[in-house]
């Protein structure tokens, strides 16, 4: 294991990880050029559209370190070098003194290593896929971009990796930007200033010197083969969990395969496993017999019959197993010995990531329920933050309500669901979870809850009436921006009932904590802090429990009847102002029919805003010519009763597209 070392890129979003890791692929010879292009890791199309990461990609690479003159980059091969000592200088071409840089680099040189990348997504609301990633490696860069500096999410990315452990390894990215540097010339007056500042407040984060801030271009390849060498330096070899002998390995992602079943990605901690093997999963004690083990190269790669994945190696398991609920991401895989005697010490597994946002997702066909069903089933194996519920809406019909780590989260699980499964769906407006304190009432009413007893609610339609208190969750927000936009950050305060705002220095940048409502958050606090700070303020966010809320239900009414999914929490502050935004876009999307529809907000059993939607008319008399005006008189009050009697009949129903419509901004 000595020649093997696993890391991950870590960074905040856009910072060139995946970019980075093209050159990696490249340099190492992972991919032939003739294949390569932009984004190789980012398999899905949805990442190479948004231009961002989403789910973790590990990929082996095979390097050998080669000696290289540093003046001239000549490749040096099969050069062997007894000892490096100062030379007197007799001659114009005589080194000064022996090169430290190129001793270091003789170290490693003539041997291969076998180098376990994993790229992680930057983006927040995917941290789950970068705290797994975290469990299965020794190491990583941290990678900052030269033209933006350290971002909220750099510093959240670092705290994980500290908290498990790891050897991190500093670079500035995207030096390209700035013109051409010499690696071997030293002198800070060379560099621009903008680097020199990003490179001393990463180094300060690190707590390292200066010099061991690597400077790489994930653009041009500069610094790359460097940056590799310094992995291999400073990122210590895997290391063993377990003393007791048997063979383990830890479930850090999976997906499913028609024709394999579940395939687990894995890092073996002790032991082998081999292609022939039956493997036993911990947590759900299935066993099952492998039909393939291999590699990611980046794509699946067979180590054959005879294959096997050792003690510090990342690969993956064809468990053939069907039923996605038996694999469980955390989960121990070991070899089945239906002998055994001494039980086997699971691995520490992962903590359940706590949803923050719920939406319920219901099929646009009541036919396509089934495919809703197994598209959410296997999404969930790809990605385990997902938390689904069975749901019920008296208007939409059976569907699932579904936990996210955010908007962004939802966003893409909602596109892959249309893309990768065909399932065109419904969906409700974002919701938080909150807590609600149920009065002394019959169980009916009560929803089956005990009096004084919490419940914990994610619907509107769920609150019980005369709710004794109500709790909504917190967040601990960080906003990392220049000291010159704290004025434009400042007037959020009010509008996003941020609380305990507190200002501290970070370099040159300012970092503003404060504590406010989860629903406030999820609503466009995003946008509004880009539009304040022209796009140049980042934040990150912690959960904080939860506090009394001073919060409205408001019911949506069309032709007098409540419609389900239309419901809403609101702040009592903007309760009335967001009523009349909801009943306004409802008249523009809605469509007319042959009878007026008066569509109304309503909060505490009282109407707070209302709009009328004019009713479709036909001319009944417009084949008339003259004659008596009493003839017209009886074809209208002909319309008027049809009309009437239409609508007793009708229901209040809302078209799917006009849910769509609803969640926009």
């Amino acid at each position: 294991m000595s020649n093997v070392r696993n890391f991950v890129i870590i960074a905040h979003v856009d910072h060139g990880k995946s970019t980075l890791a093209d050159r990696f692929l490249e340099t190492t010879g992972t991919v032939e050029r003739r294949r390569m292009h932009a984004q190789y890791l980012d398999q899905l199309e949805l990442e190479r559209e948004r231009g961002i990461t989403i789910k973790m990609a590990p990929v082996r690479m095979i390097y050998h370190p080669e000696i290289r003159n540093p003046k001239s980059e000549i490749l040096n091969k099969g050069l062997e070098i007894i000892s490096l000592r100062e030379i007197p200088r007799s001659g114009r071409n005589s080194p000064p003194k022996a090169d430290p840089p190129l001793a270091e680099k003789l170290e490693i040189a003539g041997s291969e290593y076998v180098l376990n990348l994993i790229d992680t997504p930057g983006h927040s609301d995917f941290s789950y896929e970068v705290s797994r990633a975290l469990e299965a490696v020794e190491g990583g860069i941290l990678l900052v971009d030269a033209t933006q500096g350290i971002q909220a999410q750099t510093l959240a990315n670092f705290r994980a990796a500290r908290a498990a452990g790891l050897t991190l390894v500093g670079a500035v990215n995207k030096v390209d930007l700035f013109g051409k540097y010499d690696d071997n010339n030293n002198n800070d007056d060379k560099r621009d200033e903008r680097i020199r500042k990003v490179v001393y407040e990463l180094a300060e984060l690190l707590e390292a010197s200066e010099g061991d801030i690597l400077l790489v271009s994930g653009k041009t390849g500069k610094g790359v083969r460097e940056l590799l060498e310094a992995v291999i330096r400073r990122i210590p070899p895997p290391r063993h969990s377990h003393s007791d002998g048997h063979s383990c390995a830890l479930i850090f992602d999976s997906f499913y395969d028609d024709h394999k079943g579940v395939v687990a990605s894995v890092r073996v901690f002790d032991g082998a496993i081999c292609a022939t093997d039956e493997v036993q999963l911990l947590a759900s004690g299935v066993h099952s017999k492998l039909k393939e083990i291999g590699y990611f190269a980046p794509e699946l790669k067979s180590l054959g019959s005879d294959g096997a994945l050792s003690a510090g190696d990342i690969g993956y398991l064809a468990t053939g197993i069907r039923d996605a609920a038996h694999i469980t991401i955390g989960d121990t895989v070991t070899v089945w010995r239906g002998n055994r005697t001494a039980p086997v010490v699971p691995l520490t597994g992962y903590y359940k990531p706590q949803p923050v946002v719920f939406v319920s997702f219901y099929p646009e066909d009541s036919d396509d329920y089934e495919l809703l069903t197994k598209g959410l089933e296997k999404l969930r194996l790809n990605d385990s933050a997902l938390s689904i519920e069975p749901d019920q809406n008296e208007v939409l019909g059976r569907g699932y309500k579904v936990g996210f780590l955010g908007q962004l989260h939802f966003e893409i699980v909602a596109e892959r669901l249309k893309r990768e499964f065909g399932a065109r769906t419904v969906n409700t407006f974002p919701s938080v979870a909150y807590r609600v304190k149920v009065k002394d009432l019959p169980p009916a009413r009560a929803g089956g809850a005990q009096a004084g007893e919490w419940r914990t609610i994610v619907k509107p339609e769920d609150m019980p009436p005369d709710a004794l208190a109500v709790e909504e969750p917190l967040v601990t927000v960080s906003i990392l921006a220049s000291p010159a936009q704290l004025g434009n950050i400042m007037p959020l305060q009010a509008r996003f009932r941020m609380r305990n705002v507190e200002t501290e220095t970070l370099g040159d940048h300012a970092v503003v904590k404060a504590t406010m409502p989860l629903m406030e958050l999820v609503s466009d606090f995003d946008d509004q802090l880009k539009s304040a700070t022209a796009g140049y303020a980042s934040f990150s966010y912690e959960l904080a429990g939860y506090a009394p809320a001073d919060v409205v239900k408001v019911s949506i009414l069309i032709s007098g009847e409540m419609v389900p999914g239309l419901s809403r929490f609101f702040s009592r502050e903007t309760h009335e102002r967001e009523a009349r935004k909801m009943v306004e876009r409802l008249k523009k999307l809605l469509p007319r029919r042959q009878f007026a529809q008066p569509v109304q907000a309503s909060a505490e059993g009282r109407i707070i805003a209302r709009e009328d939607i004019q009713a479709l008319r036909k001319d009944v008399t417009g084949y008339l010519y003259g004659g008596d005006r009493t003839r017209k008189m009886k074809l209208w009050k002909k319309q008027k009763r049809g009309k009437e009697r239409l609508k007793e009949r009708a229901e209040a129903t809302i078209p799917p597209d006009v849910f769509k419509e609803l969640l926009k901004k």
